[in-house]
């Protein structure tokens, strides 16, 4: 397990590393690191990190008049202790972030009709739950975004749940809430994406609460996590969009459609990635950044 200025992460995902600053605040770290099918490759996507945490900080400033965040800051001189002797390695790839009790429930949003969601309408013809107009193909503009929930299973996996699970598991207001919140924000996440020539077809969200200011105040629903990145989200070239088929992806498509072509049984060990992936696939990542914020990611 790594470690940053001598202190381990209490918690390593797949790609982030989230350190316990005290009581109130961690510190979330994105890696280099890529994963797939559920595995954590060999391989690490130089500089990949750093696009997931500034495209997060992007959308949080973006989308600050529709939902609260967690963000504290992201200048590493602000940083407390022991984590402001390492500047160098936190440096555009961290955020210190306020510590929420986070809902257990993946906050999707669908415009389109693509992965999961398409497997479960070609079996359904409804995704979640929700009936849809019959003979659409893969990657249609659906009449309108749909929440799509999903949940953790046993396994690690996403699964697809309905709008009555979460009701069941959160309760039928707040359930309300995060299907008009999730609604809400991929609405606008998605025109702006349009604007930058980029189609938004799906995202997931994930939120949490924090304690009022005052005793009587209720606690606070915040946008939380990493935001509308690559790694979180669905974005298409608006220009090369042909329904009908899969649609080229700013995201890990190389990485997988490798893996396929090389017949990994998605299995421990995970492979590497040969340079041509890895650098590919960066490049998409860095581009995603350029296109929607206007400027290129600047990398040391």
């Amino acid at each position: 397990m790594s470690s940053i200025a001598g202190v381990k992460p209490f918690l390593t995902g797949k790609v982030r590393d989230l350190y316990a600053v005290d009581d109130d605040r961690l510190l979330f770290v994105a890696s280099d690191r890529i994963s797939a099918f559920d595995h954590v490759l060999g391989s690490l996507v130089p500089d990949k990190g750093k696009v997931l945490t500034q495209l997060s900080l992007f959308w949080f400033q973006y989308l600050k008049d529709v939902v609260a965040n967690h963000l504290i800051t992201a200048d590493v001189s602000a940083y407390p202790p022991p984590f402001d002797d390492a500047e160098d390695s936190l440096r555009g790839r961290s955020m210190l972030v306020r510590r929420a009790s986070m809902i257990g429930v993946e906050c999707v949003a669908r415009g389109y009709l693509s992965g999961s969601g398409w497997k479960d309408y070609q079996q359904t013809g409804a995704v979640c739950g929700i009936a849809l107009p019959s003979r659409l193909r893969e990657s249609d503009r659906l009449p309108e975004p749909i929440f799509t929930p999903a949940a953790k299973n046993h396994t690690g996996h996403d699964e697809n749940i309905g709008f009555d699970a979460v009701a069941a598991k959160v309760g039928g207001e707040l359930a309300e809430r995060l299907r008009e919140l999730t609604l809400r924000i991929y609405n606008k996440a998605a025109t702006h994406a349009e604007t930058k020539g980029l189609i938004l077809a799906d995202t997931k969200f994930e939120f949490g609460f924090i304690p009022g200011e005052t005793p009587e105040s209720e606690h606070i629903l915040l946008l939380a996590d990493e935001v509308l990145t690559p790694d979180s989200s669905r974005y298409w070239q608006a220009d090369l969009y042909e329904p009908g088929k899969a649609q080229p992806s700013f995201d890990k498509q190389f990485v997988r459609d490798h893996l396929e072509f090389i017949h990994w049984n998605k299995q421990p060990p995970a492979p590497t990635l040969p340079d041509e992936i890895v650098q590919e696939t960066r490049s998409k990542y860095l581009q995603a950044y350029l296109l929607l914020t206007g400027e290129p990611l600047i990398v040391d």
